[in-house]
């Protein structure tokens, strides 16, 4: 009974919890949001806010400098997804994450699970967690960008035919637009009046944003700068393009979300009736974990849905 108050008390307080959370959260980002840009819009000139980030090329030092010089610094795969991902973070806090959550979900595994073999399973799974999330952050960060993205290019454009420079019409889009699409313009065009070149800043930026259509903007600006024509005209034809070939990608995730559905479904549900059997009847799940039969019934059915799960993601993604 006692066990049961605590679950009651816990699963009330978690409910209460997510409502005073969804109910007060947006108005408080919002307030702050207000805050911040009344802040930034009455500083006086050429004053930087404290919190404001800082376009000048900067090293971050992490808490293992050594390690970070050990991975490539700056230039090396982890950092580049660090600086896509927009997570203001070093590769050692990374490395050090990555360390930290296996020992957790190693030692977790250890209370609950008396077989080595899942220990070191599960040190190897929690490892990856802090990878996937940066990953997961990049993934939404792309998306947000490619969203916001046709808007930018209008806004270039029109600053284009209303007399602007193109490195004008860019600060203009930094002012503007929100973050991902507002803080990247902001980069190149910080880049681009310390004096970098404007193709070696335009090819940076296609670095940070690895999507087709940021690649399409650069491949276009060079061709024009280097050829002459409409750049204007250019930049409204690929915010059409790129904003019809949204309109095909929401049509093909309406078509794909049976299958998608269906593999998500299809993946937690082993899970699921495992647990719920761990419950029902312990003695006979005891019997996977303690045999060698069972363990290797366990791993063969982890194998076999990550494949099958990996399986309908292939055959669902459609490129557009």
């Amino acid at each position: 009974m006692f066990a049961a108050l605590i679950v009651f008390v816990l699963v009330t307080a978690a409910i209460m919890g997510a409502y005073v959370g969804i109910m007060k959260l947006p108005g408080y980002l919002a307030a702050r949001k207000l805050d911040r840009r009344l802040r930034e819009v009455s500083r006086p000139l050429g004053v930087e806010l404290p919190d404001s980030p800082s376009f000048v090329t900067e090293v971050k030092k992490g808490p293992l400098p050594a390690l970070d010089k050990a991975l490539g610094g700056a230039n090396s795969s982890l950092a580049m997804l660090i600086e896509q991902s927009g997570v203001r973070t070093t590769p050692s806090a990374i490395m050090v994450a990555m360390v930290a959550a296996a020992l957790c979900s190693g030692l977790i595994c250890m209370l609950f699970v008396k077989v080595p073999i899942f220990w070191i399973i599960s040190a190897l799974a929690g490892s990856f967690l802090p990878y996937a999330w940066l990953r997961h952050k990049r993934t939404v960060r792309t998306k947000r960008f490619e969203e916001q993205f046709p808007e930018a290019l209008d806004l270039l454009s029109r600053a284009i035919r209303a007399g602007h420079a193109f490195q004008t019409a860019m600060g203009m889009v930094a002012d503007e637009l929100p973050v991902p699409v507002g803080i990247e313009f902001k980069k190149a065009f910080e880049q681009q009046n310390f004096g970098l070149p404007l193709r070696d800043v335009l090819d940076q930026m296609a670095e940070r944003v690895p999507i087709l259509d940021v690649k399409f903007f650069v491949t276009a600006v060079t061709i024009q700068r280097e050829t002459g024509g409409n750049l204007a005209e250019i930049l409204d034809n690929l915010a059409h393009v790129v904003r019809e070939r949204f309109k095909i990608l929401r049509q093909v995730r309406v078509h794909t979300a049976h299958g998608r559905f269906t593999g998500y479904v299809l993946l937690a549900l082993p899970a699921a009736l495992a647990v719920a059997l761990t419950f029902i009847n312990p003695e006979h799940m005891n019997l996977l974990f303690q045999e060698r039969m069972g363990q290797m019934m366990i791993v063969g059915a982890i194998v076999m849905q990550g494949l099958g799960y990996l399986w309908i993601r292939k055959v669902i993604k459609i490129e557009v």
